[in-house]
Formats: structure tokens, sequence, C-alpha cells
């Protein structure tokens, strides 16, 4: 099959994670990052690198007592998601919007679209500056944007909806709305579902279908560790059994929490704080903690040194998820979510990632579409807020001997969608053929 430009932007790891899941179509296998090519204008690189510098240290700063909360608040104002109800025209750009164009007035990202311009391929990114930087300066041919998020702010959709051939990948019909109301056409939107990685899913990865092989034996054993007093199981065994099969009598692993932290390392001391509450119960072999660092070598050394201090690295049951480069992280970060139990995190793009039947422990959210990532998942079952880390070694097996944890993981499975990349692709060579 024909393939694509897959751009991103290495800002966190948001975007990249949505992208990594489509490099299956991606011309030579590589995702460009429009804020760090080889060539990059040093007028561009210094527009991307202010905007990212910002961000990560407004997120840092949020955990500061008393003028945290009031820094962040200032800046998440440029970003806010405004009330779906009641439902009007909110097609109108917002400031975030215009200050964009006048960016790409003054030549923001013409030379990137240049390079791109040369060999005639769709165009996919999964962020919306790239999209507008391509219709902007004129790009040839399909421009598709990969929301990631469960709500989206005006600043995802271009200063004239109306006009804009930008087509848009919704993860959710509340996506797919909003798009509508902030004035994109019908016809430009696709309500494909967020792109998991198809090797939690599946080990046959079709065209035109995709069984769910390896999702559902992950979640046989993974619903063995979440319900220990068979509490869920008892209520829902009919439709357990139906999606599933049979359950094993013993797990292929020990129950499991993976804490993962965003790409600024905002709320590590969470995962900490949980790490020594659950201390006892870690040497017990009763459960084991995988503390996310992603690519950050200073994080990776922070959580160590926290696991030297507790003395728990003895026999494995508290360890540190880190590799060297973003590729390698994201490859080893899904492999782990295979004997993973709970995933622990900020409402993120992971949010998605209960459709992997995993259920969400929600940390605090940090900005206006994290609080509506936090909805979502709670509205729909998937996700519970945490309590106070400090005494997860009380009500986290509270929860798991009321099955709580093993609904949201079966609800994720059910009602979550999962097959976002292959719907992805269908829509891209299906426009394609037909334009051929």
């Amino acid at each position: 099959m024909d393939k694509v430009w897959l751009v991103s932007v290495n800002m966190g790891y948001g975007h990249q994670r949505s992208a990594y899941p489509l490099k299956s179509l991606a011309y030579k296998g590589e995702v460009i990052n429009a804020n760090d090519y080889n060539g990059i204008p040093d007028s561009d690189k210094k527009i991307w690198r202010q905007s990212q510098a910002f961000y990560e240290a407004i997120s840092r700063f949020k955990m500061a007592p008393f003028v945290g909360d009031l820094a962040f608040s200032l800046y998440d104002k440029m970003q806010k998601i405004t009330n779906l109800y009641p439902k009007h025209d909110m097609s109108r750009p917002n400031i975030a919007v215009r200050e964009m164009y006048m960016l790409l007035k003054r030549g923001w990202g013409k030379d990137l679209i240049r390079r791109l311009a040369r060999k005639k391929m769709p165009l996919l990114t999964t962020f919306y500056a790239p999209a507008f930087m391509a219709e902007y300066h004129d790009y040839p041919e399909d421009i598709y944007t990969v929301v990631c998020d469960t709500d989206i702010s005006r600043a995802w959709v271009p200063l004239d909806p109306i006009a804009s051939r930008i087509k848009f990948f919704a993860p959710n019909e509340r996506v797919y709305e909003r798009l509508r109301l902030y004035g994109v056409k019908k016809k430009n939107i696709y309500l494909s579902g967020f792109p998991l990685p198809s090797d939690n899913i599946t080990a046959e990865e079709g065209v035109k279908a995709w069984k769910l092989d390896v999702l559902a034996y992950d979640l046989r054993h993974r619903l063995v560790n979440l319900d220990p007093k068979k509490k869920y199981f008892d209520r829902y065994k009919i439709l357990v059994e139906k999606k599933l099969g049979t359950l094993p009598k013993t797990s292929n692993h020990p129950l499991t929490i993976l804490f993962s932290v965003g790409g600024a390392g905002a709320q590590k001391e969470l995962g900490v704080r949980a790490m020594a509450s659950l201390a006892e119960k870690i040497k017990n072999e009763e459960i084991r903690i995988i503390l996310s660092a992603g690519v950050k070598e200073n994080l990776k050394d922070y959580f160590e040194e926290k696991i030297k201090s507790l003395h728990l690295g003895v026999n494995g049951g508290a360890t540190v998820l880190y590799e060297k480069n973003l590729d390698a992280y994201f490859a080893k970060f899904n492999s782990t979510l295979r004997t993973t139990d709970i995933l622990w995190t900020k409402p993120s793009e992971l949010s998605f990632y209960a459709g992997l039947g995993l259920p969400i422990l929600i940390a605090p959210s940090i900005g206006s579409h994290e609080d509506f990532n936090r909805r979502w998942l709670v509205k729909s079952g998937f996700g519970l807020g945490q309590e106070n880390p400090d005494y997860i070694n009380q009500w986290l097996f509270d929860w798991l001997d009321l099955g709580y944890l093993a609904e949201a993981a079966m609800e994720g499975f059910v009602e979550g969608e999962k097959l976002g990349v292959l719907n992805i692709k269908r829509v891209i060579f299906q426009d394609k053929e037909n334009q051929e």
C-alpha cells in the first residue's frame, strides 16, 4: 500500500505516543517531528522551544503549594475548553488559533511543508499545528489530524473551519460533536477511535479486520488479579465468559501497578508515596509496582534512589521503566502493559488505554483538557479517582475485594474503542483509491 508522511511533535509524550502505533503507515516507518527535524530553520526551532520550555516549567510549577495552581490556571485559560451546553456555534477562533496564524503568516512551518511536498503523499499528523502549516502553505495532498484527547478546545480547528480541507480522526463521539460545533464540515470528520498499539490487541494484524486474541488473553489473566474474591465474576459470569471464555485459575503474573508520569515529570512524588505505603506488601510479594520514567534519566535516578532507600529492589517488586530513546520506551511500555493490572496516570492520552481492558487509577489532572479526560473516564466507568496515596495499602485492596477495578477493566474492554489504527488506515487508503 502507499504510505503517508507521519508528523508529530516531541513536546511531552502524548502526541508521539499517538503516532507510534501508526508507524506501519509511515514512509520508511519514520515519524517526523515538526519541531525537531534535520534542517529546521533556527527561527522555527526557537518558536517551538519557547513553547515547550514554558509548558514543561509551568507543569512542574503547578505542584508548588499555593502559587502553583494560580500560575497554571492563568496559562490554562489559553487552552480552556468551553462548556458544551447550551450547544451553539463555537466556530469563532480563540486567541491561541489567531496567534498561530500570525506565526504562519511570518513563514512558520513553510520549510517543513516545502520539504514534504517533494514527495506527494497524504500527511497524517497527531498535532494540530502541522496540519495548519500544511494547509496554509498549500500542501498538495490530503491532510489528516488525529485528535488525542476526549474533548478539545477551539485550538485544534483552523482559522476558517468551513473553508478548510483538513480532515479529522475523532477518538470518541464527544470530539466528533465538538468538531461540528467548531464549524468543521461533517464530511471531514471520521469517528475512528484512538490509535492503540496493535501488539496489545492482536497477533494477526489484518487489513480489513483484527482479532482480539492478544487482548482477550491478557485480560483473562488480569481479571484473576483484579477480582480476588470473585465479587465481579459472580455477578457477571455470563458476560465475562461470553467475551473472554474461561478464566485461568491463577494469573501469569503478580498483581501489578504501572505508575506513569507525564513527559514533564510532574507528579513523580505520588508514585513514591504510594510505593512507601505499599512497602510491606511489596516485600511480601503481594503486589509489584513499576515506576515509568520514560526517557528522563534524572527521573529514573530519582525513582531508583527512592526504591533503594525503601529497600524494595531486592525481589523485583519495585522497578523503573526507562529507555534512552522514545521508540524503545514506547515498545517497552506497551510490552509491560501486557502484565499490568492497573494503570495509574494523570488523565492524559493514556485515558484511551482503558480500551485495552486496563482500569485507570486517575491521578490529579494538569490542564483543562485533562479535566475533561477525567470526566470521560469516570462517566464511562473506565477509571476511578485516586484516594490519598499514603494509604493506598488500604483503599486499593478494599477496591480489589469489592471488584471495582475488575468492573472498570471489563467496562473499558467492552465499551472502549480499540481499533483506531485499523479505522484510520481504512479511511486514508479508501480516500486515495477514490481519488485514483
